[in-house]
C-alpha cells in the first residue's frame, strides 16, 4: 500500500487536487448562494478560466472579425469576393482580419499541456522504437487487437446508444465518439495494481494496452479534432524544426565523433547546449501546429523522436529509468513535477461542471467506458488469442481480460480533454467532462469483477 500511495501521490494526486476543487467552485451557487446573484460562483469560475493573459497576442484562441454592413470596410470586402454571411438572428456579415487572444484556459490546454503529451509520445515512442520495446514483436500482437477492441467497443455503444435516442440527440452528440476511447495510463496502472497486484502478467497487457490506446488517441486528437481551419503548409516547419535539430543537435556531432572514444563534439552539445536546441525546435513545431490548425497541444511530438534516447526500454514507470544518462531521459524527468503542476491546472480549469449538467453525453461517455471497452477488450483480446492463436501471457485467464477492460475503463484526463475539444463551451460539453470525470467508478466495478472472477493476486 505504501508502493501505491507513492506511485499515486507521484503522478497523480494534484490533478485529483484540482478537479475536486473545480467540481467544489463550480457547484457553489447550491452550497453556498449569494443572495441576489444565483450565478455568483459560476461566473468567478468562468472569468476565472477564461482570464485574458495577451489581447491581441501572436498566439491564442482565434476570433475572426465580422464586419457589419454598416462598416466602411463591408463594401470593399465584398467587392474582393468576400463572401457574405448571415448569423442566427439574420443579420448579414462578412469575415475580416482576425486576431488571436491568450486565455488562461488556452495557456494551459493548449500550450502547457503539450509537456503531457510529449510524455506520453516519449513512453510510445520507446515501445516502438527500442529494444525491448513492450509494443515490438509477437508478445504486443494480443494487446494491440485489445486495443482495438476497447476502441471500437466504446465507439459502437456510444453512437449506437445515441441513435436509438433519436436523431436530435445523435446529432448533438455525435461528435464525441472518441471521449470514451481513452484510457488514462496513470489511473488504470493503479487500479490494475490493486487488483491484480504488481507482481501479475496482467498489468503489463494493461500497461502494453494504455501505452497503445494513447497512441491511438493521439492520432485520432490530430486528424478528427483540428483547432481551426486546416493549413497544412505550416506542418512544413514543424517537420523541419524536428529533422534540423536532428541532423544539427545530434546525427552531426555523432557524425564527426566516428572513431574518437571520447566523443568531443556530441559531448560539447550535451554539456553546452543541452536541450535548448530541443526547446527551440519544440516551440517551432508547437507554432507549426497551432497555424496548421491542429490542435497545438500535440506540437512536440514531432520533436521527440528527434531526442537522442537510450539503447533499450525498461517499461513504463520502470524505476530504472531514472538512472539513465540519455537526454529523452533527462528531459522527462526534468519535466516531471512541472507536468504535475500544469496536471493540477488542467483539472482546476477543466472539471468545473455542474451536477445540473448531467444529460444524455454524461450516460452515452459511462456507457459506452463501462459497457464499450470491457465487451471490446474481451471480445477482440479472445479473437487474436484462440482463433487466430497468437496466445495470452503466462499466468493469464481469458477471463482476466474483462477485469482489464473495466480497469481501462477509467478515461478521466484524456477524456477530459477530448471532450473540450469535441464540443464547445455549454450544456454538452458539460454533461461529457462529467461522464468523464464519473468514469472513476469503473475502479469500483474493476474491484468486484476481479472478486467475482477470482483474480489471484500476484505481488512482487
Amino acid at each position: 500500500m505504501y508502493r501505491v500511495w507513492n506511485f499515486l501521490a507521484s503522478y497523480s494526486l494534484l490533478l485529483i487536487f484540482g478537479a475536486l476543487v473545480a467540481l467544489v467552485w463550480a457547484n457553489l451557487d447550491v452550497i453556498a448562494p449569494v443572495a441576489g446573484d444565483p450565478h455568483y460562483w459560476a461566473d468567478k469560475y468562468h472569468h476565472f478560466v477564461e482570464f485574458v493573459i495577451w489581447d491581441h497576442a501572436p498566439i491564442g484562441h482565434w476570433h475572426a472579425a465580422h464586419i457589419a454592413p454598416s462598416d466602411p470596410a463591408f463594401a470593399e470586402l465584398v467587392a474582393g469576393g468576400a463572401e457574405v454571411l448571415t448569423d442566427a438572428e439574420g443579420h448579414e456579415y462578412v469575415l475580416g482580419e482576425g486576431y488571436r487572444t491568450l486565455t488562461f484556459h488556452y495557456l494551459v490546454n493548449d500550450i502547457l499541456m503539450a509537456f503531457f503529451f510529449g510524455i506520453a509520445a516519449k513512453e510510445v515512442w520507446e515501445a516502438v522504437i527500442l529494444e525491448n520495446g513492450s509494443l515490438r514483436g509477437k508478445k504486443a500482437a494480443t494487446p494491440l487487437f485489445a486495443t482495438a477492441g476497447g476502441m471500437f467497443g466504446p465507439i459502437a455503444v456510444y453512437l449506437g446508444l445515441a441513435a436509438v435516442l433519436g436523431s436530435e440527440t445523435y446529432n448533438a452528440v455525435a461528435n464525441g465518439w472518441a471521449i470514451p476511447t481513452a484510457t488514462d495510463i496513470a489511473f488504470s496502472y493503479l487500479v490494475g495494481r490493486i487488483v491484480f497486484g504488481a507482481g501479475h502478467p496482467a498489468v503489463r497487457f494493461l500497461l502494453l494496452l494504455a501505452i497503445a490506446d494513447d497512441a491511438a488517441g493521439l492520432i485520432i486528437l490530430a486528424i478528427f479534432y483540428p483547432s481551426g481551419e486546416l493549413a497544412p503548409e505550416w506542418l512544413l516547419l514543424s517537420v523541419g524544426a524536428a529533422v534540423g535539430v536532428f541532423l544539427l543537435a545530434n546525427w552531426l556531432p555523432r557524425r564527426m565523433d566516428r572513431g574518437k572514444q571520447d566523443r568531443p563534439n556530441s559531448t560539447w552539445v550535451r554539456e553546452t547546449l543541452g536541450f535548448w536546441p530541443y526547446a527551440l525546435a519544440g516551440a517551432l513545431s508547437w507554432y507549426g501546429f497551432m497555424m496548421s490548425g491542429l490542435h497545438p497541444a500535440l506540437g512536440l511530438l514531432p520533436v521527440v523522436p528527434a531526442i537522442p534516447h537510450a539503447d533499450r526500454a525498461f517499461g513504463i514507470f520502470a524505476a530504472a529509468e531514472e538512472h539513465l544518462t540519455d537526454l529523452l531521459n533527462h528531459i522527462e524527468h526534468g519535466l516531471k513535477y512541472p507536468v504535475e503542476v500544469v496536471l493540477f491546472f488542467f483539472g482546476l480549469l477543466n472539471a468545473g461542471v455542474q451536477f445540473s449538467s448531467m444529460g444524455a453525453a454524461t450516460w452515452l461517455v459511462l456507457a459506452g467506458l463501462l459497457i464499450g471497452k470491457p465487451i471490446g477488450i474481451f471480445l477482440f483480446g479472445w479473437i487474436a488469442a484462440v482463433p487466430l492463436k497468437l496466445g495470452m501471457p503466462q499466468g493469464m485467464r481469458l477471463i482476466d481480460l474483462v477485469v482489464i477492460g473495466f480497469v481501462a475503463a477509467i478515461g478521466f484526463t484524456v477524456s477530459l480533454f477530448v471532450a473540450s475539444v469535441a464540443f464547445g463551451p455549454g450544456e454538452v460539453q458539460d454533461a461529457a467532462k462529467m461522464g468523464a470525470l464519473l468514469s472513476f467508478f469503473a475502479a469500483v466495478a474493476a474491484i468486484a469483477a476481479g472478486k467475482i472472477t477470482r483474480v489471484e493476486k500476484h505481488e512482487l
